[in-house]
């Protein structure tokens, strides 16, 4: 196997959109993965700034940031191959009210109508198509392994697999919700070990349920091709990823109140993922706190397809040494 410049393990959404910036940039990228279960499959891809906000009723610093991330999709859609798809996105509920007072107040644009709230400032992807078109993107650059462990070299890294060793002169670590890679160093392992596992569950449907996202108390609902996808729960502190019944019920009754009919018979293929959340809720992104050559693409929560390509940008930034962004600084891995 040769020995690439860049070494990027994990081929979730972050570690791709991570390479993909890279490879945009003319570095030469390798994407070390296991081929395992993968959770940014187990998603609806929202790209949904407006609507995470304020179900969240996060800060306007973070809003802003959504944003921005929500408007390097265009873009970056275009050149890696994946689908993106503008459609409205609705709210349904009795906190109606509430939810289009918080997008007023952060500067979302946003229609009441009734007990509905409706904006055009959320779009969305497929993960399925998504994964595919930037792994076929990358080609080559993508390899099945398993990585066993780091250690200094002269040239930067030394990154131990299962089937070799690779030499790198920077390592990217985007390896999900998984502990710390064995070699390195403390202080980047602490971190890694102080991410939250949050287990994610949806059900993707056969039967074409809704044109639009529409979103309300306790479920949601999104179009797929060919189908539908009801989600999700977000369950801090599991990581195990059998689907659960007694959840896939709740989640039903749940989307079938939020679409307000009457519940009808589905076939449903659940799916479990986990997660990984960063004490504030915000991603890691960029140098590592102790390692030179060392960067983190990790944490998303469960905004990973919304911020994926913010990610790539701010760690393709921080190997290349250029001075960070406000955005960069508020993912910095060592704000910690």
């Amino acid at each position: 196997m040769s020995s690439p410049t860049l070494v990027i393990v994990g081929a979730g959404v972050l570690g791709l959109c991570a390479a993909f910036e890279l490879r945009q940039r003319g570095h030469a990228v390798t994407v070390v993965d296991p081929g395992e279960a993968n959770a940014s499959r187990v998603a609806a891809g929202m790209v949904a700034p407006a609507m995470e906000a304020a179900i969240d009723d996060v800060s306007s610093d973070k809003a802003a940031l959504f944003r921005a991330g929500r408007d390097l999709w265009p873009a970056f859609a275009t050149a890696s191959g994946v689908a993106l798809a503008r459609r409205p996105a609705e709210w349904r509920g009795g906190d109606a009210k509430a939810i289009a007072a918080r997008l007023e107040a952060l500067g979302f644009q946003a229609r009441r109508d009734g007990d509905r709230v409706i904006t055009e400032e959320d779009y969305q992807i497929e993960p399925e198509q998504a994964l595919a078109a930037l792994r076929n993107a990358l080609g080559e650059a993508v390899v099945s392994a398993r990585v066993t462990g780091l250690a200094v070299s002269a040239g930067g890294w030394c990154v131990d697999l299962d089937g070799g060793v690779l030499e790198a002169s920077a390592v990217v670590l985007a390896t999900g919700a998984a502990g710390p890679v064995e070699g390195a160093p403390e202080a980047t392992r602490r971190l890694i070990a102080d991410i939250q596992p949050i287990r994610g569950q949806i059900g993707v449907v056969a039967r074409e349920l809704t044109p639009h996202v529409v979103r309300g108390p306790g479920a949601y609902v999104a179009p797929m091709t060919g189908g539908a996808v009801i989600g999700a729960t977000m369950e801090p502190g599991r990581r195990d990823t059998a689907p659960d019944a007694a959840v896939g019920d709740r989640l039903v009754e749940a989307a079938w109140r939020v679409l307000g009919r009457e519940a009808k018979p589905l076939e449903i293929e659940w799916r479990a993922g986990v997660r990984g959340a960063s004490a504030d809720g915000l991603p890691l992104a960029g140098r590592a706190p102790d390692g030179r050559g060392l960067f983190l693409a990790l944490a998303p929560r469960r905004n990973g397809w919304l911020l994926g390509p913010l990610v790539g940008a701010v760690v393709a930034d921080a190997i290349e040494g250029r001075t960070p962004s406000p955005n960069a600084r508020a993912l910095d891995p060592r704000r910690f």
